[in-house]
């Protein structure tokens, strides 16, 4: 699937790409606890397992590599999307994870990690559609609708690549949690979904056929981990992300949670 071998090929170029020169020893923290704050609604990168009801995900397991390396505890807590940057930024948390794309305007609220991943945005629909088949048919499709949560990438996607470039245009049905979304999506009430490759394939893989990702990709992205303006938290864990890029553990992430993983199974 063209969306699968994009994302898989943007983690490859990110993950093996020159990396500065990395500290024989990490800081250690000396067991301090750390609250990270997650959304869990983005499959495979986090949510709660239909099965067992426990938090798993790619970010998980990032995390508490992360903490282990690093010497830290974790505490996870959950908020929505629509609060999160806020919420971290007022030092609610001291960290936030939920497939973040590192963005200049952001920045003003929160410092980001570097990058842990890269990926690009495809329209979701229901596997019966086609009315349109890509993001430029689709703009000329006057009765669809497209789900999208306010102030995400998704969103300004649809506002300035598909439609018409208005904010308050009525075709964007907004929703507080990318789950909604997609459950809209489902149900009739949208008739497109935009998200990253990451997502797109967790909800595909979910969705027993009704589910499939159409056109190309409409814009590659970072991902980040954010903090509070200042933290100390910052260069630790940046330490920790470049170790783990540079020993194999990102690739054998990204392999257990993007090829071997199925959900639902």
């Amino acid at each position: 699937m063209l969306f699968r071998r994009t994302i898989l090929a943007g983690l490859a170029a990110l993950s093996l790409s020159p990396l500065a020169a990395v500290a024989e020893s990490l800081p250690d923290l000396g067991g301090k606890s750390v609250v990270v704050v997650t959304e869990n609604a983005y499959p495979p990168l986090q949510f709660v397992d239909p099965k067992s009801g426990k938090q798993i995900g790619w970010e998980y397991d990032a995390m508490n590599e992360i903490a282990k390396r690093l010497n830290f505890k974790v505490e996870y807590q959950n908020t929505s999307w629509d609060a999160m940057i806020q919420a971290v930024s007022d030092n609610q948390y001291n960290i936030g994870m939920t497939g973040i794309t590192i963005k200049d305007d952001r920045k003003a609220k929160v410092d980001f990690s570097d990058p842990y991943m890269r990926s690009q945005q495809f329209m979701l629909v229901r596997a019966d559609e086609n009315r349109f088949t890509d993001g430029k048919t689709f703009g000329a499709f006057k009765d669809g609708l497209v789900g999208a949560q306010p102030g995400t990438s998704p969103f300004y996607t649809a506002v300035y690549e598909i439609l018409d470039g208005n904010e308050q245009n009525p075709r964007i049905k907004l929703f507080e949690t990318f789950g909604a979304t997609v459950q809209a999506l489902k149900t009739g009430d949208v008739d497109t979904v935009l998200t990253d490759g990451v997502a797109a394939k967790g909800y595909v893989d979910a969705s027993n056929g009704t589910l499939k990702v159409i056109g190309g990709p409409l814009g590659t992205e970072d991902f980040g981990f954010i903090f509070p303006k200042g933290s100390d938290l910052v260069a630790p864990v940046n330490a920790a992300i470049a170790s783990l890029k540079a020993d194999g553990t990102l690739d054998a992430l990204n392999k257990k949670w993007f090829l071997d993983y199925k959900m639902g199974q």
